[in-house]
C-alpha cells in the first residue's frame, strides 16, 4: 500500500507546483521542468524524451532499474499518466 500511496501523493504535490513554472517560458513547459516533474515521480535514468505537442512523454528507469514512463502535459505540468513495469 505504501507503495502506492507516496507515488500518488508526490503526483499531487508536483501537480499544484507546476503550473507557475510553465508560464516561465511562454505557453510551453520546457523539456527541463518536464524532467523535474518525472524525477519527481521516481524516474532517475531518463532514456528517451518526446514532445508530443500537447505533452512530454519521458522514459527511463527508477532506483530499482524498473522501467516508467511519465506523461507531463506540456502547458500545465500536470501529471497525465505514469506507466511502471513491475
Amino acid at each position: 500500500m505504501r507503495n502506492i500511496i507516496i507515488p500518488i501523493v508526490a503526483a499531487l504535490a508536483l501537480g499544484a507546483a507546476t503550473p507557475a513554472m510553465a508560464y516561465d517560458s511562454g505557453d510551453q513547459l520546457s523539456m527541463q521542468a518536464a524532467l523535474d516533474v518525472a524525477t519527481g515521480l521516481g524516474v532517475v535514468t531518463v532514456s528517451n524524451t518526446e514532445f508530443l505537442g500537447d505533452e512530454w512523454e519521458i522514459e527511463g528507469r527508477d532506483f530499482r532499474g524498473r522501467w516508467m514512463q511519465v506523461d507531463v502535459d506540456s502547458r500545465t505540468g500536470e501529471v497525465r499518466n505514469v506507466d511502471r513495469s513491475w
